[in-house]
């Protein structure tokens, strides 16, 4: 077993590193200052201490989906503005992972990204008739520039 020789100077100055860390996160990284959900629009609303305002639909978070309105809604924001957690859920996710569009682990971003390749709308049923009838998808074609 190794020895840990931890002095109170090596801990000083390994506090005074993590909160320089903290700090630059602060300044640099969104932080939440209230959240909510929005039943009209259904969409989380996260107000950010920057004024802005970020939305999303609960159904891309992991552990969101077919969740009731009231239990959306009894979201909190953590301390430090870094995240947010649902109590009743056991979901908790970190506001700059959503707002780069992480709503979850690597398996879940794959099923959704899978699922949001396969969906239909009338207006892609519209256009792939369309291109049916004039033999099928146009080709892409290469574009060179001149200089």
């Amino acid at each position: 077993m190794k020895n840990l020789d931890l002095t109170e100077e090596t801990l000083n100055n390994e506090i005074a590193q993590a909160r320089a860390a903290a700090d630059m996160a602060d300044a640099s990284e969104p932080r939440a200052q209230a959240a909510h959900y929005d039943l009209n629009l259904n969409r989380i609303v996260i107000e950010l201490r920057s004024g802005a305002t970020f939305l999303f639909p609960p159904e891309l978070v992991q552990g969101l989906g077919g969740a009731s309105p009231d239990k959306l809604n009894n979201v909190e924001v953590t301390p430090s503005g870094e995240g947010l957690h649902w109590e009743q859920l056991d979901v908790d996710m970190s506001i700059p992972a959503l707002m780069v569009g992480i709503f979850g682990t690597k398996a879940w971003m794959a099923e959704l990204g899978s699922r949001g390749g396969s969906v239909s709308s009338t207006a892609k049923a519209r256009a792939a008739r369309e291109n049916g009838k004039r033999g099928g998808r146009p080709r892409k074609t290469l574009h060179s520039s001149e200089n």
